[in-house]
């Protein structure tokens, strides 16, 4: 049973659990199909089994989705599983694939200044910022 300091008192199915610990030894984020890949002798048969468990990780609070990749990560901060968000931030290495979590206050507050302005309520929100991380710039 995998259990970070976030997560200490949460209990993961097996499934969920063999998923985290693939995303968790992963350096990238991975697609449904390469998590598909690295459980099939675990018991994973079909992408709809690695989806719903995605989902159910994602519900609570301890996996992304990266939409530009089309790939999940494990969440790298504690507020995300208190506060059930479904608002992420990002910045994403397009030469090295490094995944970075931005602090979900510093963000949300000027995303939410700036649609207040169109009176428009989000019910989700992803950010992701492309470029070259410090590493890959030297």
């Amino acid at each position: 049973m995998i259990k970070t300091q976030k997560h200490a008192a949460l209990e993961l199915t097996e499934k969920q659990n063999l998923v985290m610990e693939t995303l968790a030894k992963s350096k990238r984020p991975l697609g449904a199909y390469s998590i598909l890949d690295a459980l099939r002798d675990d018991g994973f048969k079909a992408p709809l089994q690695v989806y719903r468990t995605l989902d159910q990780l994602i519900t609570l609070g301890m996996v992304h989705r990266l939409e530009s990749l089309n790939a999940y990560t494990v969440c790298q901060l504690d507020s995300c599983a208190s506060r059930n968000s479904q608002s992420a931030s990002f910045v994403i290495c397009e030469m090295c694939g490094l995944v970075e979590e931005l602090a979900h206050s510093n963000v949300e507050g000027i995303v939410s200044r700036l649609l207040t302005n169109f009176d428009f309520r989000p019910t989700k929100t992803a950010i992701e910022i492309r470029g070259v991380c410090a590493s890959c710039q030297s």
